[in-house]
């Protein structure tokens, strides 16, 4: 499907990313300070870069798993319908686990991303989301830790894409379609 002509405003800044993490990851460390190995669980694949600098940040010995949920496409809205594309590899049982998801929307994708971990009866669970979309939320998600909240407006960047263009921008930009 073609798309339309748009171009990206910045949002946020690199270096104001950059510093966010740090503290999520202090904030992240000093709570599962008692833990012997953090298991970092990245919803994909909008997340992938906000993983990768996180656990450098976290003062922990962590593991890292994956989980690829899709409910978008290359649509710019969500289907509201949850598909699980690629499951975890390892076992979470009786472990700690952070949920590492790039932004909560609607919320309907990490609820029923959740719902699927918390049957596999990890000790304790956490989430943090580099971004928030309050004004959108659909469905209560307890998120500890948000990088950002933003308003309602379409991102990409750090990440995250329309349509799989745009994940490497090293900030968050808004889109704006031109007419």
């Amino acid at each position: 499907m073609p798309q339309a002509p748009y171009t990206v405003d910045e949002l946020i800044s690199a270096k104001a990313i950059a510093a966010r993490v740090e503290g999520l990851a202090r904030d992240i460390s000093t709570h599962f300070a008692d833990t012997d190995k953090l298991v970092v669980v990245g919803l994909l694949r909008g997340s992938f870069i906000f993983i990768a600098d996180l656990v450098r940040e976290i003062d922990l010995p962590v593991e890292v798993d994956f989980l690829e949920a899709s409910s978008y496409g290359d649509a710019m809205e969500s289907s509201r319908e949850v598909r699980i594309l690629k499951d975890l590899r390892g076992e979470i049982a009786d472990r700690d686990v952070l949920v590492v998801e790039d932004i909560i929307d609607t919320g309907h994708t990490l609820k029923h991303v959740l719902e699927i971990l918390e049957t596999r009866h990890p000790r304790r669970m956490e989430v943090c989301a580099l971004l928030n979309k309050p004004s959108r939320r659909e469905a209560h998600v307890p998120a500890k830790w948000i990088g950002f909240d933003i308003p309602d407006e379409f991102v990409v960047g750090y990440g995250i894409d329309y349509a799989q263009r745009n994940r490497n921008l090293a900030h968050i930009g808004k889109v704006r379609f031109l007419e």
